[in-house]
């Protein structure tokens, strides 16, 4: 993980700005989550809970897929993210931490007009035909939603240490 203080040219689109600092964030706070979670015993992070999935190590799967498909869809590439995982807790812990730091390296290199770009997305569940800023929004928050779940989920498991991870608290401390 390349965890490195941004550097985002000052002189692009306040839209521009936000989508790579945005994804910069997305990076820094999933690896401050999983930074956390590893310090918690793997058996609770995989107990069954009532939640919308099963165990936080589900839900971390479920945040790692979700980035995979969204890439998929702003490089235009066929999606990706759907395959079952049946891999260990660090497993999953190592893939949501990599893609996230791939999704950020591909945002960061992105131009303008790419970020701006119209993307149409023709899936089994939806058809819509969005700006690529809208893409990367919806993963960002999806996995900001997420996360938050996480947190929750921990709380009722007795975790009560949780990380700040909040936009604002990034752009103060995290960069």
């Amino acid at each position: 993980m390349k965890q490195q203080e941004s550097t985002i040219e000052v002189s692009v689109s306040p839209i521009v700005y936000l989508m790579k600092n945005y994804a910069d964030y997305n990076l820094w706070a999933n690896a401050t989550l999983i930074n956390w979670l590893r310090t918690k015993p793997a058996d609770i992070l995989e107990k069954e809970v009532p939640s919308c999935f099963n165990s936080i190590k589900a839900t971390i799967v479920h945040i790692w897929k979700t980035q995979r498909y969204w890439l998929s869809v702003i490089k235009r590439s066929e999606p990706d993210g759907f395959d079952e995982f049946n891999g260990m807790l660090e497993d999953a812990f190592k893939g949501l931490v990599e893609q996230s730091d791939i999704l950020a390296d591909y945002v960061k290199e992105m131009t303008g007009e790419a970020i701006e770009e119209s993307t149409l997305v023709v899936s089994p569940w939806f058809q819509c035909d969005f700006q690529n800023f809208e893409y990367i929004m919806q993963v960002m928050n999806h996995s900001t939603y997420h996360r938050g779940q996480i947190i929750t989920i921990g709380r009722n498991l007795g975790f009560t240490d949780a990380p700040m991870t909040d936009y604002n608290f990034y752009n103060i401390h995290g960069r």
